[in-house]
């Protein structure tokens, strides 16, 4: 390794030969229903799958996955850290101790694509949304190539002092090209895990409390079903089950079923699930693929049964339609996994506990309940920003599972304590039993963790709720906020925030 570093001299930062590039995901702090299923994000995979054909040596450690090889990563070259708003943090602290080294990093992921500036304060580059084609220009950039930075579409960086984005790179206009992420570069990678498959990308709706859109385009661009089922004949046979992370996988139904076709006709028998709209339940053709096809579970984007609030999310759906759904996926034995977003400005506490009450009708599904969380990048972001309602920017609590707001209709307590005691009371010891009764005893250890996860949220409640609200921890995470700037600071201060 060759590595020249001068601090404050960004547009002279590294003049080197680059060989080994570690790539990075921070584990994901928190606990919910679904914390002991780890689903690896695909974007560092991907692009580590890239940076491999290309002639350089890649590995990926996925946190939530197992602990990183520290000292790989400190021989390596280059560090590339995807991050997510809740990661961001940990991530930075990461990136602050290996900057210290005299290592290039390098950021990407949801949260650093919308917070550049923020992100280069302890990073040196920044490849904002997609990174298929901006990262290889990068890496090309650093290890001697001719194209300069200003020439490199999409990233942000620091020249003479000042922050540099270079205008946005357009969107991959198809995913031909896209490789099959390679799972044996993933650092502590077993057989039997859960096997994520992306087979598109972008949404053609616009939920205003989702970072889909701006991070991947409202245009719904799919890989191949050639390729898609390429990938899963390569899973054959595995012991572990295969998620679609794709953020609608019907939205086009004509492909989906003959996508789903290809399953049937090839007996893959792989056990599977997706993410879907309740629109899945319109089409009686569809359904039946689903079910042929071995589809044990859809997570669906219920949100809310509150008209008001759908209409306010943007949703295209209506309480009817939900009910709709749930019904034609039971009737066809295909699991439910309900997610509703709580808070909106039309929502008041009874609303979260009808919410509560209506759920029950999802019988053995699995229940996600989230309050609304105003993500960088989204509509409801700028919205409560500009509007001076965000608590506090403490990245950690941008999860879901606290309130970060001051929503119009309750306090922040009151949608805090109240959706931990919706989950609580769909998590009971009735669903627990029922399953064991049942004999479905993985269903049952979700309903015992989800139990455990939120008397342990509901414990620690009160002394989140009197930072937030109090202002405490506002002090403590300013709108400029920086980071602890190493992983023992970054430690001490998730200890304290929990």
């Amino acid at each position: 390794m060759h590595r020249v570093y001068k601090p404050g001299f960004f547009d002279k930062v590294f003049l080197m030969r680059i060989k080994r590039i570690a790539f990075m995901e921070p584990n994901t702090p928190g606990r919910h229903v679904f914390s002991k299923i780890r689903i690896p994000r695909l974007g560092a995979l991907l692009l580590a799958t890239i940076m491999q054909s290309r002639g350089y040596e890649t590995r990926v450690f996925l946190e939530d996955l197992a602990e990183p090889d520290w000292s790989y990563i400190e021989n390596s070259d280059i560090l590339c850290i995807s991050a997510i708003t809740n990661t961001a943090q940990r991530s930075y602290a990461i990136a602050d101790r290996f900057r210290k080294l005299g290592m290039p990093v390098i950021m990407g992921g949801a949260h650093p694509s919308f917070m550049p500036e923020e992100a280069l304060a302890h990073a040196d580059y920044v490849v904002r949304q997609e990174g298929d084609e901006s990262l290889p220009e990068l890496i090309e950039h650093l290890d001697g190539g001719k194209k300069s930075l200003s020439e490199i579409k999409g990233i942000s960086y620091r020249e003479a002092g000042q922050v540099v984005h270079t205008p946005p790179r357009p969107f991959i206009s198809e995913l031909l090209n896209v490789p099959r992420p390679d799972f044996s570069l993933a650092h502590g990678w077993k057989p039997g895990d859960v096997y994520p498959v992306s087979s598109s990308r972008g949404c053609p709706f616009q939920c205003r409390f989702c970072s889909v859109i701006q991070m991947f385009g409202k245009r719904y661009r799919f890989r191949t079903v050639e390729a898609t089922l390429e990938d899963l004949r390569s899973l054959k046979g595995v012991s572990g089950t295969v998620f679609f992370v794709d953020d609608n996988f019907t939205a086009n139904k004509p492909r989906t079923k003959q996508l789903l076709r290809g399953m049937i006709s090839e007996r893959l028998n792989i056990r599977w699930s997706a993410q879907a709209r309740v629109d899945v339940a319109s089409d009686p053709e569809l359904l039946r693929l689903l079910a042929d096809a071995g589809c044990s579970k859809l997570f669906i984007g219920f949100e809310s049964i509150n008209p008001r609030t759908l209409e306010l999310y943007n949703k295209k759906q209506d309480l009817e339609q939900i009910k709709d759904c749930i019904r034609a996926l039971s009737e066809h034995g295909i699991g439910i996994h309900g997610m509703f977003v709580l808070g909106a400005d039309t929502d008041d506490v009874q609303t979260i506990r009808n919410t509560a009450d209506f759920a029950r009708v999802l019988g053995r599904g699995t229940l996600q309940f989230m309050m609304l969380t105003p993500y960088p990048g989204t509509p409801i972001y700028e919205e409560l920003e500009s509007q001076g309602r965000l608590l506090h920017k403490n990245w950690l609590k941008y999860d879901g599972l606290n309130a970060v707001y001051r929503p119009a209709l309750m306090s922040p307590e009151e949608l805090h304590i109240e959706t931990l005691k919706g989950l609580k009371k769909f998590y009971s010891w009735n669903y627990i039993l029922g399953h064991i009764k049942a004999m479905d005893f993985y269903h049952s250890a979700i309903g015992l963790y989800g139990k455990h996860a939120v008397r342990l949220a509901l414990k620690n409640a009160k002394n989140y709720l009197e930072e937030a609200v109090m202002g405490k921890m506002a002090a403590r995470f300013p709108s400029k906020a920086s980071s602890p700037a190493n992983l023992e600071g970054l430690q001490n201060e998730m200890h304290r925030a929990h």
